[in-house]
């Protein structure tokens, strides 16, 4: 099973990094193959206005992360009540339709307030579902997000930790359906 965890942001030291570093460890002990997706790497070629129409080569190993995968994990921050541009600018430039088409997609979201960044997970299933991708519906909220990371990327709320670790294992499992599923 191929995995790749997206990393929502390319703010540097970002705890959205922390945790999606985590969470794809832990895809890794359940056995997937697993892409970690950090949005600081994007080329900066990648925010020409020429972007959208000619992909830069240098975005290429990105668009093929998603494209290779059987599962995407977004993990996004709250920015300002939505998800990073660094996000939608990922997003807008991978291929369309096949990127996210039929392909299934887990959610989890971190904000230094108390939803955790229940907004922009909202938004970005719109966004997933609009492409056609198959929204798992076991989303993980992390509320308080610069208190709630222990060390490792753990979660210090043992309900968070817990919902966490259930939606790895209960992704991979939708995953493999949806496989079995198209043959």
């Amino acid at each position: 099973m191929r995995i790749c965890v997206i990393a929502g942001t390319n703010r540097a030291g970002s705890n959205t990094l922390k945790l999606a570093t985590r969470v794809a460890a832990d895809y890794r002990a359940l056995g997937a193959e697993v892409v970690l997706v950090d949005l600081q790497a994007l080329p900066i070629e990648c925010l020409a206005p020429t972007a959208y129409a000619a992909k830069p080569a240098s975005f290429e190993p990105f668009a093929q992360a998603v494209l290779a995968a059987d599962g995407l994990v977004v993990i996004t921050p709250e920015y300002n009540g939505s998800f990073p541009g660094a996000l939608k600018l990922f997003i807008d430039l991978l291929p369309f339709p096949q990127s996210f088409e039929n392909r299934p997609v887990a959610f989890i979201g971190l904000a230094a307030g108390r939803w955790g960044a229940l907004r922009p997970v909202e938004q970005l299933m719109q966004v997933f579902a609009y492409r056609n991708g198959l929204l798992f519906n076991e989303r993980v909220f992390v509320p308080a997000a610069g208190d709630a990371l222990g060390e490792g990327g753990r979660l210090t709320d043992p309900l968070a930790e817990s919902l966490l670790v259930q939606q790895t294992a209960h992704f991979l499992r939708y995953c493999e359906a949806v496989r079995v599923l198209r043959g």
